[in-house]
């Protein structure tokens, strides 16, 4: 997947930029239905393919709920809060892990194993006045299950590529459960200057509990730009700073630049420690891991198109330099 990125990035943009203009149109008077999200991750982006090397999500986030479990789950949850906008979200995706070397039937011990996650999600969104709460429940499998060898494989013959070799060593097939929790907050936000310039400054914590990762993270994004939309950036697969699947429709062009930095306690990561309750390839993890984001927004009535830039520190003992990939999304709201 590491043949021509500029071009690769270039040309799936150009593809996209239509599709807002299509939706842009959209009278701000129609009810809002509810809003899909196309995300895509990948390391292409930068020529690499190693690492976290793709990660592909769909996502349907509700429009505001006024009865039914999302309220009522709101309301029970004790750090949960109940006031404010509440969505339901569900999603489905896949994220494929691979070692450095693509050519050898045996990876190095030293190496990150091969693996693939395939998974469905739910969630709860509270959005008030000033912070966002999301709740998210992910069950899938780990392993051959996952289609992960098969999906690397097809697409490599797509970009003549060279084939992997080595996935008869990937993890081996396990159910997986990761249930996060995030908090995001308007810590500062600008009044409008220079023609409509403004920023906002959101921090955010969490924490992650389940087979798949067990990790505590914490961190910042600050967005600088024109009629800023009054959301929460850019939706990102996780383990990721939090995003929203949402976006509030505002009139005209937005556009904004972001950047961010997060740092996670890691626990458990499975692509790493290996499978729970059987042998399998694994690695030496690295307890702390930071991400730094940047990227841009641009919102056309009822469509927003992302692109993020994302550098992740290392992740285990004998990784040799850092990770980077991009990620892309397309939100529309209807």
């Amino acid at each position: 997947m590491a043949h021509a990125p500029c071009k690769g990035l270039l040309a799936l943009v150009s593809c996209l930029i239509p599709v807002c203009f299509a939706f842009s149109s959209a009278s701000a008077a129609e009810p809002e239905k509810g809003t899909f999200s196309f995300i895509l991750e990948n390391d292409f982006f930068y020529e690499n393919d190693r690492g976290y090397t793709n990660g592909l999500q769909f996502r349907w986030t509700s429009s505001p709920q006024t009865e039914g479990w999302p309220v009522r789950m709101a309301q029970w949850l004790p750090f949960f809060s109940s006031t404010g906008e509440i969505r339901k979200s569900y999603a489905l995706g896949q994220n494929m892990y691979t070692p450095s070397d693509l050519e050898s039937d045996v990876p190095s011990a030293e190496d990150r194993p091969y693996a693939g996650w395939l998974y469905g999600a739910v969630a709860l969104i509270a959005d008030g006045e000033h912070y966002l709460d999301q709740l998210q429940l992910q069950v899938g499998v780990v392993g051959p299950a996952s289609f992960a060898e098969q999906a690397q494989k097809l697409i490599h013959r797509w970009t003549d590529s060279g084939e992997p070799q080595g996935w008869r060593s990937q993890l081996r097939n396990e159910p997986g459960v990761v249930l996060t929790y995030q908090r995001s907050w308007k810590a500062y936000r600008s009044d409008t200057i220079l023609g409509g310039l403004g920023f906002d400054v959101t921090p955010h914590f969490g924490a992650a509990l389940g087979n798949v990762f067990t990790y505590a993270n914490t961190g910042a994004t600050l967005r600088v730009g024109w009629n800023l939309s009054n959301d929460y950036g850019a939706p990102r697969i996780q383990p990721s700073m939090p995003g929203s699947g949402f976006f509030k429709r505002r009139e005209g062009i937005g556009l904004y630049y972001f950047a961010g930095v997060e740092g996670r306690a890691v626990a458990r990561n499975i692509f790493l420690d290996g499978n729970t309750w059987q042998d399998s390839a694994r690695t030496d993890k690295v307890p702390l891991v930071g991400d730094l984001q940047m990227g841009m927004v641009l919102t056309l009535g009822t469509a927003r198109l992302t692109y993020t830039h994302v550098l992740r520190t290392k992740e285990f003992k004998h990784q040799q330099e850092d990770d980077r990939f991009g990620s892309v999304s397309l939100s529309v709201r209807f």
